[in-house]
């Protein structure tokens, strides 16, 4: 780390905070405006997932939470974690935990499938470009997970998990704390020998891919007076994945060996009745060591260090400022020799906001100065109009870009790096709808996203060589139906590349998802159906994959206060389906676009937990 450069951060800047996910807060969100406010108020389109959420779904994984968000298509071609953010790749959408970006400098891919959930408090998705107020990466929207916090008292908790391809699940959680210090620690070890993903029943392909997952989680926060607060977070996941080749000549069964962690302290004060102050300093770490492949064998690590700083000054009842700067350094370590291995980015942002009876306002401006690629403008504009009591219209432009990455930059020469290329670029033109009638709540939103100097193969080398534009409609519904607790997401988009008119590979143009749950005294109930039309695999468009259903059950039996059964089945029709295909010849040609397989998703599987919270 440059410790002169963090210094200069820290101590002239005003910088970016990100409050902490307060339990006792629900209806608040803080990653629209990155502070806490009332969702109601938020100008962008959310979606909030609470603990109470992810244990009533029993979603087991991250992507398996997020694809009940409208807009928000997820899958594992190879093994690999893949999502679109409205249409967006996988890279253009910006992942935190507790304020940390965790995605690879190299791949520009944060590895969700990796974070244990059992350690998740909260989940907010941003749907649209927050760049503004968070740099690099936020074209498709930003992703934030918040981890467990302590409790008052002492709180243990022990889950133990058994279920199909040979799963095993144990976590061990203790929450405990006073009035003035809190703690939360947690430990958790994932098994599953997992399924064979290509089914081409070639050489070592004929094996089961697993994957092994041991996470650690420490988060302590300690009030020493009305004004003043502090704490830290550390987020530890670590093990390996296996993956299939699909190539003829692989050697082997090859795998990754990956650990994703992230680290964070804050000091948090309130200086006068107008004036909230928030230091943080943080550091994450992604590394990926391929073992077993003949084409991507080596060591892949990415290290982050980050200061911030933020001041938020509440002008009046309805007017607050934001204003604040943060730093980032990346540094690579790699088996291969890049030709640079660090660059550093710093950053200054102001955000106004008004709310007044008859119409609000948000007006806001980051400017990024990046050692590589030179300054960068991102603006945001919104103006809502509250129609009656129960309605509200939210008119939005926004901008985003995605900075080249490590790889897109100075990879050896003979992977065609580019260190000319500039950040790829985005506005987006929004109008929101929200109302609630007669305890439904209904939301639904137009978009309009234009990219520009996308980056890609351009035959040599990488270029920025094109441009999309994405149209899309997304709505959501929710209420209580007959006793049940029903929700509903649906999103239809157009994603084309302007230059050649072919839609957008692996995005599927419509979605649908619904939820059910009911509790019947000490018992519950849900189910879930989760619906994708077709997609192409191809950017030329030449090859198709078919649309898909997956009905998924579950139930939860209170059998005493401090013991929980649950069980699921999730795709209990065993639909067999692929979202990405490889090519795997039998002839010389082995990049022959009809010679293809897929890369299977898992069929159908059963999950028995149970959960013991003794009070002490």
């Amino acid at each position: 780390m440059k410790l002169s450069r963090l210094a200069l951060a820290v101590a002239l800047l005003p910088g970016v905070q990100v409050f902490a996910a307060e339990q006792e807060l629900p209806s608040m969100l803080i990653t629209s405006a990155r502070q806490a406010e009332p969702r109601a108020q938020a100008t962008a389109a959310n979606t909030v997932f609470t603990r109470a959420d992810i244990e009533r779904l029993q979603a087991r994984s991250v992507p398996e939470l997020l694809r009940r968000v409208p807009g928000v298509q997820v899958s594992s071609p190879g093994g690999v974690a893949s999502l679109s953010l409205r249409g967006t790749g996988t890279a253009q959408t910006l992942v935190l935990v507790d304020g940390q970006r965790i995605a690879s400098a190299t791949s520009g891919f944060a590895r969700l499938d990796y974070l244990a959930i059992d350690n998740i408090e909260r989940v907010e998705v941003i749907r649209g470009p927050r760049s503004s107020l968070y740099g690099a990466d936020a074209i498709g929207g930003v992703i934030q997970i918040f981890t467990r916090g302590g409790k008052t008292g002492i709180n243990p908790e022990v889950r133990l998990a058994a279920g199909s391809d040979q799963t095993f699940q144990r976590s061990l959680s203790l929450a405990a704390g006073t009035e003035q210090t809190r703690v939360h620690l947690g430990a958790s070890l994932d098994e599953r020998d997992g399924f064979d993903i290509t089914r081409d029943n070639r050489g070592a392909d004929r094996d089961n891919d697993g994957q092994r997952n041991k996470a650690l989680h420490l988060k302590l926060d300690h009030q020493f007076d009305a004004n003043w607060k502090a704490g830290l977070s550390l987020n530890d996941q670590r093990g390996k994945n296996e993956y299939d080749d699909a190539y003829e000549f692989a050697p082997g069964a090859p795998q990754d060996e990956f650990r994703v962690s992230s680290y964070s302290g804050y000091l948090d004060g309130q200086l006068s009745d107008i004036w909230n102050s928030r230091l943080e300093l943080g550091r994450s770490f992604d590394r990926n060591h391929a073992v077993g492949s003949n084409y991507n064998d080596g060591l892949l690590e990415t290290t982050r260090h980050s200061a911030a700083w933020i001041n938020r000054v509440q002008l009046s009842e309805r007017q607050q400022l934001s204003v604040g700067s943060d730093w980032y350094e990346d540094r690579l370590d790699a088996t291969t020799a890049y030709q640079e291995d660090s660059r550093d980015n710093l950053a200054f942002f102001a955000q106004h906001s008004y709310q007044g009876e008859s119409f609000g306002t948000e007006l806001g401006l980051r400017h990024d100065d990046n050692q590589q690629f030179g300054s960068h403008n991102s603006w945001n504009a919104a103006f809502s109009l509250p129609v009656g009591q129960s309605q509200r219209w939210i008119l939005s432009y926004g901008e985003g870009f995605r900075a080249p990455t490590f790889t897109d930059l100075y990879a050896p020469p003979a992977w065609g790096p580019n260190p000319d290329l500039q950040p790829e670029t985005s506005k987006t033109y929004e109008l929101q709808w929200r109302a609630e009638f007669d305890e439904t709540q209904l939301e639904a939103a137009l978009y309009r996203t234009d990219v520009e100097d996308m980056i890609a193969w351009g035959g040599t080398r990488m270029e920025n060589v094109s441009q999309a534009r994405i149209n899309g409609f997304e709505a959501s519904a929710a209420r209580e139906l007959l006793g049940w607790q029903a929700s509903l997401g649906v999103s239809i988009i157009d994603p084309r590349d302007r230059d050649s008119g072919h839609t957008l590979a692996r995005r599927a143009k419509r979605t649908l998802s619904i939820d059910l749950d009911r509790t019947f005294g000490t018992l519950s109930a849900g189910a879930g159906w989760h619906v994708s039309s077709a997609r192409y695999d191809t950017i030329a468009n030449t090859r198709e994959l078919s649309g898909y259903g997956v009905f998924d059950l579950r139930a939860a039996w209170q059998s005493h206060p401090e013991l929980r059964w649950e069980a699921k089945v999730n795709n209990l029709l065993d639909r067999d389906y692929a979202l990405a295909t490889y090519n795997r010849p039998d002839g010389a040609n082995w990049w022959d676009p009809s010679q293809n397989h897929g890369y299977h998703e898992a069929g159908r599987t059963l999950l028995f937990a149970v959960t013991w919270t003794p009070s002490l």
